[in-house]
C-alpha cells in the first residue's frame, strides 16, 4: 500500500469503569477502522489493537491511506419513452435529472435494464484527503460505542461514558484540525496522574507508546498485564509461596492501574481458621488483591495488592492495604465462630420460614421433596440411601447462615465447613461425615457453564436430586423461560442435570426420574379445584409413550401423597404429570444440542439419536458415540439413504401391512436373500442392543449393504399382486425397525 502514513487517535477522560473499559476500547478500535473502510480509505492494521487505560482510549494503526480513491458514481435516470417526446427532444423529467447532476442532457449517457432504455449520469470524483474525514470519521466512531448510561458535563448537551478532557488526533506528525465534545485536537497527552502530571508532547503517532511509557503509562494492555503477573508472582515467592492469580481479577487489576506496582501484604494468621474461601473472596471480589497460597495450595497470611505508583514510602501503602482487608476479615471470622454455635439443624429449621416460590412453597418444602428424590436415585448408582436422604435434608441449611448471607458465592461450600464440624453428625463415621460435607458442596455443581460436575457419587447423587426438583417445580409452576427471562435458571440446571448423568455414567431412567419429581411438585402446586375423573383417560397415551403404565404411576403416587391420595386429587397430578413430562424431557434434550455441538458432533448425528428419546441420558450418549462411529463406514451413507426410502414407502403405504413375513411368498431371490440376513442380523445384535454395544450392533447392520442394494435394483415393491406388496412391506418394516434400533440413520442422508 503507497502513500500511507500512521494514525492516532486518543480519547483522555475521567476514570473509565473497569468492567467497561476493554469493551469500550474495542468499540473504538472497530468503529475508526469500519469507517475508515466505509469510506475506502486503506488501512494497514499489522498486529494493530485496542490500547487504552483507566483514562484513556486509543487507536493506533500503522498505516492508513492518505486520501480516498477516485469516487465513482452512477445515478439512474428516466427511460427513454419518458425522457424524450415524439420528436426526440428533452421532456421536463430529463431536463430536472440533467440539470440535478449538473450536466447538460446531451453529456448524459445511456444504459439498458429488464425495463428497457434510460438515460444515466456517470461522474469520477477525486478521493477526498483523510484529513479532512477524521473528525466525521471519530464522531461516527464515537457516537456508535455502547454507552447504556452517558454521562454529561459543564453546560453541554452532549455526553460519554465520562467527561473528555483531552483529544489526540495526528496523521504521522501533523494534527489534524477537529474537535469532539467541545476539545480541539492536539499532539498534547498526559502523563501518569502522580508519577509524571503533565501534558506529553507525541512527535509522530507511532511514537505513542514510548513516549507514555515514558510518562509511567503503560497504554498496551498486554504489556501492563505482563507487568502486573511479573510483579505478583515476584513479591508471592519472596513471601515464600505462589500467588493465585484467576483470569477475571488480573483483568481488573490490568484495567485500574497506568503503572503497575505490586505490594506485598500480610494479615493475622488467626483469620486462616475462618473457610478460606470467604477470605479468597473478600481479597479477589471485594478488593482485587491477590492471595498467595502455601503449601498444598492452602491459603496463607500473605497477599499482593496492586499500586498504581512507585511510592517512596511503599510501607504505608501496605498499611492501607492490611488495614482496610483487617474489618472484612473480622466479619467472616464472627460470621462463622456464630454460624458454628447455631449449626446445621438449627439453620435448617429457618427454611421453613423462607418461601423458595409463592406455588412451590418454603425452601424446606424444597428440601423434603429433594431429600426423597435422593433417597430413590442413591441406591441405583450403589449409595447409600439414607445417607443420601440425611445429605439433601441438610443441603440448603447453610443459606440461613450469616457467613452466606454475607458472601452468597459460598453456598454450600460453607455448608462444607459447617458439617464436618458440627456436633449433630457425630454419630456418622469419619469417612460417612467427610462424603455428606463434600456432597453439601458438591450438590451446586456445575455452578458455571465451565465447571466440573460433582467428584463424589453422593455428591452426583444430590446435584441430579436438587436439578430434578428445579425443573419439574419450574414447569409446575408456570416458570418455563421465555425469551431471555429464565429466573430460576432452569436451562442452566437442565444442562447441569444432563451433564451430571451423562458424565458420571449414572444408567437411569430419565422417564421415571421426572415423573418422579413432577408428582411430588405438582401435588404442592395443585390445589382442591381439580378436573373430573373422566380426564384420566387422556393420561394413558402419554403414559404408554413414557413406557410408564397407569398402574405403575398410580402406585407411585399412592406411596408419595400418602394421606393425600384420593381418586380427584391423584388424577389432576396425573394429568399435570402426563402433560409436563414429556415437555420436560425436550426441555432437557434441546439443552444437550448445544452440549454435543460444543463438542463437535454434527447436528445429523444428534437428530438421529434424539428421534428416538432413550429412557436413559447415559445411553443417549452411547448411541451418539456409535453413529459418531458408523458414520465413518463405507456403507453408512447408503443405509442412511435406504432406510429414508423405506420409511417413505411405508409412510405412503399406511395401516394394514402383516405383522409378520410369510416365506412362501418371498418369490424373487433379492428378496429372499434380505430375508435372510435380516433374520440373522437380528439374532446377531440382540445381544449387543440389550447390553448397550451400539458399536458392534451397527457394525452388524452396514453388512445389510449389498441385500439392500440387490432388493431394491430387482425387487418391485409396490407388485400388483397384493400379497405379494403385503409381504415385501412387512419385509421392510423389519428391515427398518432393525435399522433405527440405535438411531433414526437416515438423518445420514444428504
Amino acid at each position: 500500500m503507497s502513500d500511507t502514513t500512521s494514525l492516532l487517535i486518543e480519547l483522555g477522560t475521567e476514570e473509565l469503569p473497569v468492567k467497561a473499559l476493554p469493551g469500550l476500547a474495542r468499540a473504538l478500535f472497530d468503529g475508526v477502522v469500519d469507517a475508515l473502510g466505509k469510506r475506502g480509505i486503506a488501512v494497514e492494521r499489522g498486529d494493530a489493537k485496542p490500547l487504552y487505560t483507566p483514562r484513556r482510549l486509543a487507536v493506533l494503526l500503522p498505516g492508513v491511506a492518505a486520501e480516498q480513491p477516485e469516487q465513482a458514481s452512477e445515478v439512474l435516470g428516466p427511460y427513454l419513452n419518458i425522457a424524450l417526446d415524439a420528436d426526440g427532444q428533452p421532456t421536463r423529467a430529463l431536463q430536472g435529472f440533467a440539470a440535478k447532476a449538473g450536466v447538460d442532457w446531451t453529456a448524459l449517457e445511456r444504459t439498458s435494464d429488464a425495463k428497457g432504455e434510460r438515460f444515466v449520469h456517470r461522474a469520477v470524483k477525486p478521493g477526498v484527503a483523510t484529513r479532512a474525514l477524521l473528525p466525521e470519521i471519530l464522531r461516527e466512531a464515537v457516537a456508535a460505542m455502547p454507552i447504556p448510561k452517558p454521562m454529561r458535563w459543564g453546560d453541554h448537551d452532549h455526553g460519554f461514558a465520562r467527561p473528555l478532557h483531552w483529544l489526540v488526533l495526528l496523521l504521522g506528525e501533523d494534527v489534524v484540525e477537529g474537535e469532539l465534545f467541545g476539545i480541539q485536537a492536539d499532539r498534547m497527552s498526559r502523563g501518569h496522574r502522580f508519577m509524571h502530571d503533565k501534558p506529553v508532547w507525541v512527535g509522530r503517532a507511532e511514537d505513542y507508546v514510548d513516549a507514555l511509557r515514558g510518562a509511567k503509562v503503560l497504554v498496551d494492555p498486554d504489556e501492563r498485564r505482563a507487568r502486573i503477573v511479573a510483579e505478583v508472582e515476584a513479591a508471592a515467592k519472596h513471601a515464600g509461596g505462589s500467588a493465585r492469580i484467576e483470569p477475571d481479577n488480573l483483568a481488573q487489576v490490568e484495567c485500574l492501574v497506568e503503572w503497575p506496582k505490586a505490594v506485598a501484604c500480610s494479615f493475622e494468621a488467626g483469620f486462616l481458621a475462618v473457610p478460606q474461601e470467604a477470605l479468597v473472596a473478600t481479597m479477589e471480589a471485594n478488593q482485587k488483591f491477590f492471595p498467595v497460597l502455601g503449601d498444598g495450595g492452602r491459603l496463607s497470611e500473605h497477599f499482593i495488592g496492586v499500586a498504581n505508583i512507585e511510592s517512596k514510602d511503599e510501607g504505608e501503602i501496605r498499611k492501607g492495604y492490611e488495614r482496610v482487608i483487617r474489618p472484612r476479615f473480622a466479619d467472616a471470622q464472627f460470621f462463622f465462630v456464630e454460624d458454628m454455635k447455631q449449626g446445621l439443624a438449627s439453620m435448617n429449621d429457618g427454611l421453613k420460614t423462607v418461601t423458595y416460590q409463592a406455588k412451590l412453597g418454603t425452601l424446606a418444602d424444597k428440601v423434603a421433596r429433594v431429600a426423597a428424590l435422593a433417597e430413590a436415585i442413591a441406591p441405583q448408582v450403589g449409595v447409600d440411601p439414607a445417607l443420601a436422604g440425611r445429605a439433601a435434608g441438610l443441603s440448603k441449611a447453610d443459606l440461613q447462615s450469616r457467613m452466606v448471607n454475607e458472601f452468597p458465592e459460598l453456598q454450600g461450600i460453607a455448608g462444607r465447613y459447617y458439617a464436618m464440624q458440627d456436633p449433630a453428625l457425630d454419630d456418622l463415621s469419619h469417612d460417612d461425615r467427610l462424603a455428606l460435607a463434600n456432597a453439601l458442596d458438591e450438590a451446586w455443581q456445575p455452578r458455571y457453564s465451565a465447571d466440573d460436575i460433582a467428584l463424589s457419587p453422593l455428591g452426583k447423587v444430590l446435584a441430579i436430586a436438587e436439578r430434578l426438583d428445579t425443573l419439574a417445580g419450574g414447569f409446575a409452576a408456570g416458570l418455563k423461560p421465555t425469551g431471555n427471562k429464565d429466573p430460576f435458571a432452569l436451562r442452566r440446571n437442565a444442562l447441569g442435570l444432563a451433564r451430571t448423568v451423562i458424565e458420571s455414567g449414572f444408567d437411569l431412567d430419565l422417564n421415571r426420574l421426572l415423573a418422579d419429581a413432577s408428582i411430588r411438585c405438582n401435588s404442592k402446586v395443585l390445589s382442591a379445584d381439580l378436573p373430573s375423573a373422566s380426564e384420566l383417560e387422556r393420561s394413558v397415551e402419554v403414559l404408554e409413550s413414557l413406557d410408564i403404565s397407569s398402574k405403575e404411576l398410580m402406585s407411585a403416587l399412592e406411596s408419595i401423597l400418602g394421606e393425600q391420595f384420593d381418586e380427584k386429587f391423584t388424577i389432576g397430578v396425573v394429568n399435570c404429570v402426563t402433560d409436563q413430562v414429556p415437555h420436560l424431557k425436550d426441555f432437557i434434550l434441546d439443552r444437550l444440542r448445544g452440549y454435543y455441538a460444543d463438542k463437535g458432533v454434527p447436528v445429523q448425528h444428534f437428530n438421529a439419536v434424539a428421534e428416538l428419546r432413550p429412557a436413559s441420558l447415559y445411553d443417549f450418549d452411547r448411541r451418539i458415540d456409535a453413529i459418531g462411529t458408523f458414520a465413518q463406514l463405507p456403507e453408512a451413507e447408503a443405509l442412511a439413504a435406504a432406510n429414508k426410502r423405506i420409511n417413505n414407502i411405508l409412510k405412503k403405504a399406511g395401516d394394514g401391512i402383516p405383522a409378520t413375513i410369510d416365506p412362501s411368498l418371498l418369490k424373487e431371490p433379492a428378496e429372499a436373500a434380505l430375508a435372510e440376513a435380516v433374520e440373522a442380523v437380528y439374532a446377531e445384535t440382540g445381544h449387543a442392543l440389550a447390553h448397550g454395544d451400539y458399536v458392534d450392533a451397527l457394525a452388524h447392520l452396514a453388512r445389510l449393504r449389498p441385500q439392500v442394494d440387490a432388493f431394491f435394483d430387482s425387487v418391485m415393491v409396490n407388485a400388483d399382486d397384493i400379497a405379494l406388496r403385503n409381504n415385501r412391506l412387512a419385509l421392510l418394516r423389519r428391515l427398518s425397525e432393525r435399522l433405527g434400533s440405535v438411531a433414526a440413520i437416515e438423518h445420514l442422508s444428504g
